[in-house]
Protein backbone atom coordinates (compact mmCIF):
# COMPACT_ATOMS: atom_id res chain seq x y z
CA UNK A 1 0.00 0.00 0.00
CA UNK A 2 1.43 3.65 -1.09
CA UNK A 3 0.57 6.39 1.46
CA UNK A 4 0.31 9.11 -0.63
CA UNK A 5 2.31 12.17 1.63
CA UNK A 6 0.76 15.36 0.47
CA UNK A 7 3.22 17.21 2.27
CA UNK A 8 6.08 15.59 0.31
CA UNK A 9 4.41 16.52 -3.05
CA UNK A 10 3.32 19.86 -2.04
CA UNK A 11 7.06 20.39 -1.04
CA UNK A 12 8.04 19.61 -4.55
CA UNK A 13 5.47 21.52 -5.95
CA UNK A 14 6.12 24.89 -4.27
CA UNK A 15 9.90 24.26 -4.81
CA UNK A 16 9.48 24.00 -8.50
CA UNK A 17 6.97 27.37 -8.30
CA UNK A 18 10.23 29.09 -6.40
CA UNK A 19 12.10 28.51 -9.49
CA UNK A 20 9.64 29.52 -11.71
CA UNK A 21 8.87 32.93 -9.92
CA UNK A 22 12.72 33.63 -10.26
CA UNK A 23 12.40 32.95 -13.80
CA UNK A 24 9.35 35.12 -14.13
CA UNK A 25 11.14 37.78 -12.52
CA UNK A 26 14.07 37.72 -15.11
CA UNK A 27 11.60 37.80 -18.19
CA UNK A 28 9.38 40.38 -16.80
CA UNK A 29 11.05 42.32 -14.16
CA UNK A 30 8.50 42.10 -11.87
CA UNK A 31 6.80 39.36 -9.76
CA UNK A 32 3.26 37.81 -9.09
CA UNK A 33 1.28 39.24 -6.23
CA UNK A 34 -1.47 37.62 -4.92
CA UNK A 35 -4.19 39.41 -2.57
CA UNK A 36 -6.13 38.02 0.40
CA UNK A 37 -9.46 39.66 1.58
CA UNK A 38 -10.00 38.27 5.15
CA UNK A 39 -13.41 39.32 6.82
CA UNK A 40 -13.95 38.97 10.51
CA UNK A 41 -12.39 36.93 12.99
CA UNK A 42 -13.44 33.50 12.13
CA UNK A 43 -10.05 31.31 13.47
CA UNK A 44 -9.82 28.32 10.90
CA UNK A 45 -9.84 31.71 8.43
CA UNK A 46 -7.54 33.30 9.85
CA UNK A 47 -4.91 30.45 10.34
CA UNK A 48 -5.77 29.42 6.55
CA UNK A 49 -4.89 32.70 5.45
CA UNK A 50 -1.43 32.86 7.89
CA UNK A 51 -0.37 29.77 6.20
CA UNK A 52 -1.31 31.28 2.58
CA UNK A 53 1.02 34.37 2.93
CA UNK A 54 3.83 32.40 4.86
CA UNK A 55 3.77 29.98 1.24
CA UNK A 56 3.43 33.31 -0.93
CA UNK A 57 6.59 35.00 0.76
CA UNK A 58 8.54 31.67 1.01
CA UNK A 59 8.51 30.99 -2.95
CA UNK A 60 8.87 34.61 -3.51
CA UNK A 61 5.57 35.99 -4.45
CA UNK A 62 4.21 39.51 -3.42
CA UNK A 63 1.52 38.79 -0.65
CA UNK A 64 -0.56 41.12 0.66
CA UNK A 65 -3.84 40.89 3.26
CA UNK A 66 -6.17 43.25 3.25
CA UNK A 67 -8.28 42.59 6.72
CA UNK A 68 -11.88 44.19 7.38
CA UNK A 69 -14.21 44.01 10.44
CA UNK A 70 -16.79 41.66 10.34
CA UNK A 71 -18.94 44.95 10.47
CA UNK A 72 -18.02 46.05 7.01
CA UNK A 73 -20.34 47.09 4.92
CA UNK A 74 -20.88 45.17 1.42
CA UNK A 75 -20.14 48.07 -0.97
CA UNK A 76 -16.78 48.76 0.80
CA UNK A 77 -15.59 44.91 -0.36
CA UNK A 78 -17.05 45.39 -3.17
CA UNK A 79 -15.13 48.49 -4.39
CA UNK A 80 -11.83 47.11 -2.99
CA UNK A 81 -12.34 44.47 -5.10
CA UNK A 82 -12.91 46.52 -8.04
CA UNK A 83 -9.65 48.26 -7.20
CA UNK A 84 -7.50 45.55 -7.12
CA UNK A 85 -9.39 44.28 -11.04
CA UNK A 86 -7.36 47.21 -11.84
CA UNK A 87 -4.46 47.31 -10.12
CA UNK A 88 -1.35 45.66 -12.63
CA UNK A 89 0.63 44.77 -9.02
CA UNK A 90 -2.35 42.18 -8.47
CA UNK A 91 -2.44 38.51 -9.88
CA UNK A 92 -4.50 36.88 -8.29
CA UNK A 93 -7.34 37.88 -5.47
CA UNK A 94 -8.84 35.22 -2.95
CA UNK A 95 -11.72 36.86 -0.76
CA UNK A 96 -11.56 33.94 2.29
CA UNK A 97 -14.83 32.21 3.03
CA UNK A 98 -17.46 31.67 4.89
CA UNK A 99 -18.14 35.57 4.44
CA UNK A 100 -20.80 37.27 7.49
CA UNK A 101 -24.37 36.61 6.62
CA UNK A 102 -24.66 40.46 4.99
CA UNK A 103 -22.56 40.02 2.56
CA UNK A 104 -23.51 37.95 -0.74
CA UNK A 105 -20.99 35.50 -1.13
CA UNK A 106 -22.66 35.46 -5.28
CA UNK A 107 -22.05 38.80 -5.35
CA UNK A 108 -18.08 38.84 -4.20
CA UNK A 109 -17.45 36.13 -6.17
CA UNK A 110 -18.94 37.52 -9.66
CA UNK A 111 -17.01 41.20 -8.81
CA UNK A 112 -13.94 39.18 -8.76
CA UNK A 113 -12.28 39.55 -12.40
CA UNK A 114 -12.07 36.05 -14.11
CA UNK A 115 -8.68 36.34 -14.82
CA UNK A 116 -7.65 36.87 -11.62
CA UNK A 117 -10.08 34.52 -9.59
CA UNK A 118 -7.35 31.95 -8.12
CA UNK A 119 -9.65 30.45 -6.43
CA UNK A 120 -12.09 29.23 -9.69
CA UNK A 121 -15.12 30.24 -8.51
CA UNK A 122 -16.01 32.47 -11.13
CA UNK A 123 -18.76 31.48 -13.09
CA UNK A 124 -16.39 31.97 -16.28
CA UNK A 125 -13.85 29.91 -15.15
CA UNK A 126 -16.48 27.50 -13.96
CA UNK A 127 -18.13 27.08 -17.36
CA UNK A 128 -14.43 27.01 -18.70
CA UNK A 129 -13.34 24.25 -17.20
CA UNK A 130 -16.63 22.09 -17.96
CA UNK A 131 -15.71 22.84 -21.39
CA UNK A 132 -12.37 21.73 -21.38
CA UNK A 133 -10.90 25.69 -21.74
CA UNK A 134 -8.63 27.18 -20.03
CA UNK A 135 -9.38 28.45 -16.56
CA UNK A 136 -8.25 28.46 -13.29
CA UNK A 137 -9.16 25.41 -11.62
CA UNK A 138 -10.31 25.31 -7.40
CA UNK A 139 -7.32 24.54 -5.35
CA UNK A 140 -8.35 21.17 -3.62
CA UNK A 141 -9.53 19.53 -6.84
CA UNK A 142 -6.51 20.80 -8.46
CA UNK A 143 -4.55 18.97 -5.51
CA UNK A 144 -6.46 15.88 -5.68
CA UNK A 145 -5.84 15.18 -9.68
CA UNK A 146 -2.11 16.46 -9.12
CA UNK A 147 -1.67 13.52 -5.96
CA UNK A 148 -3.58 11.33 -8.22
CA UNK A 149 -1.24 11.69 -11.36
CA UNK A 150 1.63 10.79 -8.98
CA UNK A 151 0.23 7.43 -8.27
CA UNK A 152 -0.60 6.55 -11.89
CA UNK A 153 0.36 8.61 -15.10
CA UNK A 154 -1.91 7.20 -17.19
CA UNK A 155 -6.01 7.94 -15.68
CA UNK A 156 -7.17 6.62 -19.02
CA UNK A 157 -10.26 4.30 -19.07
CA UNK A 158 -10.31 4.17 -15.19
CA UNK A 159 -13.46 4.36 -12.98
CA UNK A 160 -13.84 7.07 -10.77
CA UNK A 161 -16.59 7.43 -8.26
CA UNK A 162 -16.82 10.87 -6.16
CA UNK A 163 -18.60 11.34 -2.99
CA UNK A 164 -20.03 14.47 -2.84
CA UNK A 165 -21.46 16.85 -5.25
CA UNK A 166 -20.41 20.53 -3.85
CA UNK A 167 -18.87 23.27 -6.43
CA UNK A 168 -16.06 23.14 -4.51
CA UNK A 169 -15.01 20.03 -5.22
CA UNK A 170 -17.35 17.51 -6.43
CA UNK A 171 -17.82 18.98 -9.09
CA UNK A 172 -14.74 20.16 -10.41
CA UNK A 173 -13.02 17.31 -9.70
CA UNK A 174 -15.63 15.61 -12.12
CA UNK A 175 -14.81 17.70 -15.05
CA UNK A 176 -10.31 17.18 -14.08
CA UNK A 177 -11.29 13.09 -14.37
CA UNK A 178 -13.54 13.58 -17.27
CA UNK A 179 -10.57 15.47 -18.88
CA UNK A 180 -8.50 12.41 -18.33
CA UNK A 181 -10.77 9.87 -20.06
CA UNK A 182 -12.18 8.47 -16.79
CA UNK A 183 -15.94 7.42 -16.51
CA UNK A 184 -16.64 9.40 -13.46
CA UNK A 185 -19.81 8.67 -11.21
CA UNK A 186 -20.70 11.35 -8.66
CA UNK A 187 -22.57 9.98 -6.10
CA UNK A 188 -24.09 11.98 -2.78
CA UNK A 189 -26.35 11.89 0.22
CA UNK A 190 -29.46 10.65 -1.77
CA UNK A 191 -27.69 8.27 -3.76
CA UNK A 192 -28.81 4.49 -3.42
CA UNK A 193 -26.53 2.09 -2.01
CA UNK A 194 -23.81 3.78 -2.44
CA UNK A 195 -21.28 1.46 -0.88
CA UNK A 196 -21.92 -0.22 -4.16
CA UNK A 197 -21.33 2.45 -6.33
CA UNK A 198 -18.02 3.03 -4.17
CA UNK A 199 -16.66 -0.46 -4.62
CA UNK A 200 -17.40 -0.22 -8.48
CA UNK A 201 -14.17 2.38 -8.53
CA UNK A 202 -10.77 2.18 -9.71
CA UNK A 203 -10.40 5.49 -8.28
CA UNK A 204 -12.33 6.73 -4.98
CA UNK A 205 -12.57 10.42 -4.37
CA UNK A 206 -14.25 10.85 -0.95
CA UNK A 207 -15.35 14.82 0.48
CA UNK A 208 -19.01 14.67 1.93
CA UNK A 209 -17.49 15.55 5.83
CA UNK A 210 -18.68 12.48 7.23
CA UNK A 211 -15.88 11.03 9.03
CA UNK A 212 -15.07 7.29 8.75
CA UNK A 213 -18.30 6.88 6.17
CA UNK A 214 -16.07 5.36 3.81
CA UNK A 215 -15.20 1.47 4.88
CA UNK A 216 -13.05 -1.30 4.05
CA UNK A 217 -15.70 -3.35 2.39
CA UNK A 218 -16.96 -0.28 0.51
CA UNK A 219 -13.29 -0.70 -1.23
CA UNK A 220 -12.33 -2.23 -4.46
CA UNK A 221 -8.24 -4.26 -4.09
CA UNK A 222 -5.56 -2.03 -5.52
CA UNK A 223 -8.64 1.02 -5.84
CA UNK A 224 -6.81 4.65 -5.45
CA UNK A 225 -8.38 6.75 -2.62
CA UNK A 226 -8.15 10.13 -2.34
CA UNK A 227 -9.76 11.38 1.51
CA UNK A 228 -10.46 15.74 1.05
CA UNK A 229 -13.00 15.41 4.05
CA UNK A 230 -11.69 17.41 7.37
CA UNK A 231 -13.47 16.22 10.25
CA UNK A 232 -13.19 17.63 14.02
CA UNK A 233 -13.25 14.71 16.47
CA UNK A 234 -12.98 13.29 20.24
CA UNK A 235 -9.85 11.17 18.47
CA UNK A 236 -8.40 14.05 16.44
CA UNK A 237 -8.69 15.43 12.94
CA UNK A 238 -10.10 12.23 11.06
CA UNK A 239 -11.31 12.24 6.93
CA UNK A 240 -14.21 10.86 5.57
CA UNK A 241 -12.74 7.81 4.99
CA UNK A 242 -11.90 5.21 7.76
CA UNK A 243 -8.11 4.56 7.01
CA UNK A 244 -7.27 1.40 9.12
CA UNK A 245 -9.93 -0.58 7.37
CA UNK A 246 -9.56 0.91 3.71
CA UNK A 247 -5.56 0.84 3.77
CA UNK A 248 -5.64 -2.73 3.85
CA UNK A 249 -7.25 -2.87 0.22
CA UNK A 250 -6.26 -0.11 -1.33
CA UNK A 251 -3.70 0.44 -3.83
CA UNK A 252 -3.07 4.22 -2.31
CA UNK A 253 -4.21 6.53 -0.03
CA UNK A 254 -3.70 10.01 1.46
CA UNK A 255 -3.79 10.14 5.15
CA UNK A 256 -5.67 12.54 7.21
CA UNK A 257 -3.95 15.28 8.06
CA UNK A 258 -1.30 15.37 5.46
CA UNK A 259 -2.68 14.29 2.47
CA UNK A 260 -4.73 16.69 -0.04
CA UNK A 261 -4.53 19.73 2.87
CA UNK A 262 -0.96 20.72 2.41
CA UNK A 263 -1.90 20.87 -1.77
CA UNK A 264 -4.73 23.36 -1.20
CA UNK A 265 -2.08 26.39 -0.61
CA UNK A 266 0.20 24.76 -3.04
CA UNK A 267 -2.07 25.09 -5.69
CA UNK A 268 -3.25 28.32 -4.40
CA UNK A 269 0.14 29.61 -5.23
CA UNK A 270 0.44 27.78 -8.40
CA UNK A 271 -3.26 29.44 -9.72
CA UNK A 272 -1.47 32.79 -9.05
CA UNK A 273 1.28 31.86 -11.12
CA UNK A 274 -1.09 31.14 -13.86
CA UNK A 275 -2.88 34.56 -13.69
CA UNK A 276 0.29 36.22 -13.95
CA UNK A 277 1.15 33.93 -17.37
CA UNK A 278 -1.82 34.56 -18.51
CA UNK A 279 -2.65 38.17 -18.52
CA UNK A 280 1.22 38.94 -19.29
Amino acid sequence: MILIDGKKVAAELREELKKEVKGLKTQYNKIPGLTVILIGEDAPSKIYVKNKEKSANEIGLKSEVIRYPDTVEEKTVLEKIKELNNDESVSGILVQLPLPKHIDKQKVIETISPRKDVDGFHPMNVGNLSSGYNSSIPCTPLGCYLLLKKIEKNLSGKKAVIIGRSNLNGKPMTQLLLKENCTVTITHSKTKNLKNECLQADILVAAVGMPGLVKGDWIKKDAIVIDVGINKTDKGIVGDVAFDEVSKVAKAITPVPGGVGPMTIACLLKNTIECFKRSN
